[in-house]
């Protein structure tokens, strides 16, 4: 699916697994759809390997966190869960989905994470993001070739492991969007019968929580997200006039 006006999509936010983006960085994509933009995601697998749920429940949560976030496009590239690799069969569909939809900014997990899948997921789409700006890099299947696309920002957010921001959002007014969002997974963040013990289903929203509530708190607000940027930001005057992002 491509958008017909341009810029296509404003941001777009990748995961290794649907639930992935909203951990991360669910309050600062709602805040900005509240505003008018154009937010997306895209997953990288189905999360076919995961000890609870199954794919199809999986993606009508995912659906319904898409509802609560105001999120206008979803995508998944149905790469092998647990065998993510940084290879060229897994590269180009990223490209791909990059000079389709050809986003401003670009989120990814951040390089360090308990789950090797999050810190693949960053490699691969720091390699996508670079390549999709080389006009002579092809994508083999195109029916038609897609110009290069550069992205203006390159943004990482945090899922289980992280460390100190180099700056914050503030998501005061989005926090309850992001808990709603993540609440969508019941297959994950809740123990159901039948279901077994997982970092997920012990609390994990709660940690959640807690987590943007002391990012709010070393930065002056309730609740706030951090991420780190690949370059460094520029403002067009003193923080606190304007948003970064």
């Amino acid at each position: 699916m491509i958008l017909d006006n341009e810029p296509k999509i404003d941001v777009l936010a990748f995961g290794a697994h649907p639930d992935d983006v909203e951990i991360g960085a669910g309050g600062v994509l709602h805040r900005l759809s509240a505003k008018g933009e154009k937010v997306a995601i895209c997953d990288l697998t189905l999360a076919e390997k995961s000890s609870n749920g199954t794919v199809e429940r999986r993606q009508q949560e995912a659906k319904e966190a898409d509802r609560v976030l105001g999120i206008c496009l979803r995508r998944n590239l149905h790469l092998p869960d647990r065998g993510l690799r940084l290879m060229d069969e897994h590269i180009r569909p990223i490209v791909r989905t990059i000079r389709e939809l050809r986003p401003d900014i670009v989120l990814m997990p951040y390089w360090k994470d308990r789950h090797p899948d999050h810190e693949m997921c960053h490699s691969l789409v720091r390699e996508a993001v670079f390549n999709a700006k080389i006009r002579k890099y092809e994508v083999s299947g195109d029916r038609e070739p897609l110009p290069p696309h550069s992205v203006s920002r390159l943004l990482c957010y945090f899922i289980n492991d992280h460390v100190e921001p180099q700056f914050m959002v503030d998501i005061s007014n989005d926090i309850e969007a992001k808990l709603a969002a993540l609440s969508a997974y019941r297959s994950q963040f809740e123990k159901e019968s039948g279901s077994v013990t997982t970092p997920l289903t012990e609390g994990y929203i709660e940690r959640v929580r807690a987590r943007e509530y002391l990012f709010g708190q070393a930065s002056g607000v309730a609740y706030a997200e951090g991420f780190v940027s690949y370059t460094p930001l520029l403002l067009h005057t003193l923080p606190g006039k304007e948003s970064t992002i």
